[in-house]
């Protein structure tokens, strides 16, 4: 009986894989970062392929090394995206791996004249996680891919791979995966955005100028169709108002002159629709704490303050709302929500084939601010008897 039991489990080892088949992690070339173009004149698309060197990773022997870790970037063309990934793999030892793609980067041309081919190309595409970050640029790719963090620290640590894209500094734009990007681009109403990036040469040294990478607006589409690029100063605005815990600095200025310098807490806003319009009519109530920062002019009183701060940010919405009316852009998402609670309203605009919003569609903004904390600043009683 023994014996018959000793070679069960014998035949049973036999069958066994173990691990043979698994590969090291030297052994792999792992892609972290693609990057796409389109060449109009050869009618080609352009795909750059960001290599992770495994030193990168790797624990060394006496903590970090002194010498630069290269960046290993692969490029080639093709009639289609496929076609041109296709060629890298022949000439890539050790073979690529695709499974911790982290970031999508698409220039200006691609998404202005193949937007709708590539996201629906890259979302169905399963080699790739729906959770990568997706950004655009103005800026050559191979610039991008090959510029690395401060200190020296590979690329892997520069804005296109934050690890977690809802820790923001002040007055930075918050990072979108491929997932939420494409629930947005789908939506019937409401506006999508992807973050652009850009390289910035002058605001670090190190012996001369260190260039490093950060946002600096939005790739703005709506019904499945790029618009235009939305400028720093309105996006981080736009992200303030339609995402959450996020707050900004902002500088507040009175007879053209610097007033105070104050930090605006996260916003709630509310969107009230007009019951009986048969096409998006709304008032948009906005209330925030604030914090002041620095006072410049002394006989600024506090209640002056709260209302140029009020006033600033009315015009700010406004001013955004307009701009986007003009471009045919839903900025501030007013149509989403509409859309869901008027579903018969929704199919008769729906066949009519025109934009839903008009500078009237805007009824009225209005702007409440409390300002909580003073930084240690003194307040005088004006002659009214206001602070």
């Amino acid at each position: 009986m023994m014996g018959k039991v000793k070679i069960l489990i014998l035949s049973c080892v036999l069958f066994l894989t173990g691990c043979s088949g698994l590969k090291n992690i030297q052994d792999l070339t792992y892609i972290v970062a693609i990057g796409m173009d389109f060449d109009e004149s050869e009618d080609e698309y352009v795909v750059y392929l960001q290599g992770l060197n495994f030193a990168n990773v790797a624990k060394q022997e006496g903590g970090k090394s002194v010498e630069p870790i290269p960046i290993f970037i692969a490029t080639a063309r093709g009639e289609t995206l496929n076609m041109a990934v296709s060629k890298l793999y022949g000439k890539s030892e050790p073979p690529l791996y695709f499974g911790h793609v982290n970031t999508l980067l698409l220039t200006n041309r691609l998404i202005q004249s193949k937007s709708s081919e590539v996201l629906e190309e890259v979302g169905r595409n399963r080699s790739l996680r729906p959770t990568m970050k997706v950004f655009t640029t103005e800026e050559k790719i191979e610039d991008v891919f090959n510029t690395p963090a401060l200190f020296d620290y590979p690329a892997v640590y520069n804005v296109l791979f934050k690890a977690k894209i809802n820790q923001l500094a002040q007055n930075e734009l918050k990072a979108i995966t491929m997932m939420n990007f494409l629930r947005d681009y789908y939506e019937p109403m409401g506006t999508a955005k992807i973050p652009s990036v850009k390289i910035d040469e002058s605001s670090w040294k190190a012996n001369q100028d260190y260039p490093v990478l950060y946002l600096n607006g939005f790739s703005a589409f709506q019904h499945q169709e790029y618009k235009k690029d939305i400028p720093l100063e309105h996006a981080v605005v736009i992200n303030w108002l339609t995402e959450k815990e996020i707050s900004i600095n902002q500088r507040v200025e009175m007879a053209g002159k610097l007033a105070a310098a104050v930090k605006l807490g996260e916003p709630k806003m509310k969107i009230k629709y007009d019951e009986t319009a048969e096409k998006p009519a709304f008032s948009i109530e906005v209330s925030l704490s604030a914090d002041l920062l620095e006072k410049i002019q002394k006989d600024l009183t506090l209640n002056s303050l709260q209302k140029q701060i009020e006033k600033d940010i009315k015009a700010k919405i406004e001013s955004i709302y307009y701009e986007g009316v003009e471009n045919k852009l839903d900025i501030l998402n007013a149509g989403e929500k509409w859309y869901r609670k008027h579903p018969k309203q929704f199919q008769k605009l729906k066949e009519t084939r025109t934009f839903y919003l008009n500078q009237e569609s805007l009824t009225d903004v209005k702007v409440s601010v409390q300002i909580l904390h003073f930084n240690s600043y003194k307040f005088k009683r004006s002659v009214d008897g206001e602070l």
